[in-house]
């Protein structure tokens, strides 16, 4: 999704639940630091979305979402979620980024730094999160120092931790293991 589209989404949510605030918490948050940021590193059409000050509206937002008219008429959608939608580290409220202005109608969103948005995505482990944070990693959008900084800020288990570590590890250095066995001549 282009940002245009994230900002329509925006108008759409503040029409049909008279918010004017949301927290952005899924890939489409990249917007927030990023909102130039390539279209190929999106694979989601969805702006996952919490209400800000009446999460009783949250189910509002089902008239934008999934398989809605809205949804079919523009191929995008609102998804309303909640704060346990994602597995984030201690503090990711304090590191929120506000969306640039664009043309929301006044509406404004809060998104996650890209860090806690990996932690997020790295958790999560299904096949399209992984995707997204090797593009990551790749475009120098995160950094591996601070995700494992993060990481030990986040509530999750030892197994999960450790698995998050090599996903980690792998995104970092899979395409150096790559050159090494180019400049080797393997």
């Amino acid at each position: 999704m282009k940002k245009q589209q994230v900002d329509h989404v925006l108008r759409a949510a503040g029409r049909s639940t008279g918010e004017k605030q949301f927290v952005i918490i899924g890939s489409q948050s990249l917007h927030g630091k990023y909102p130039d940021v390539p279209d190929e590193i999106f694979t989601s059409f969805e702006v996952d979305l919490i209400v800000s000050k009446h999460a009783d509206r949250t189910e509002w937002l089902n008239v934008i979402g999934v398989d809605s008219p809205f949804h079919e008429t523009f191929g995008y959608y609102a998804d309303p979620v909640d704060v346990s939608t994602a597995t984030l580290p201690r503090g990711w409220k304090g590191r929120l980024v506000n969306l640039p202005p664009g043309e929301t109608e006044g509406v404004k969103a809060l998104c996650l730094e890209p860090h806690d948005l990996a932690i997020a995505k790295y958790a999560a482990a299904r096949d399209k999160d992984l995707i997204f944070t090797h593009e990551l990693a790749r475009r120098g959008i995160v950094f591996e120092e601070r995700l494992l900084s993060l990481l030990d800020q986040t509530p999750v288990d030892d197994e999960l931790r450790e698995r998050i570590r090599g996903e980690i590890a792998r995104d970092f250095h899979a395409e150096r293991r790559i050159e090494d066995r180019a400049d080797s001549g393997a």
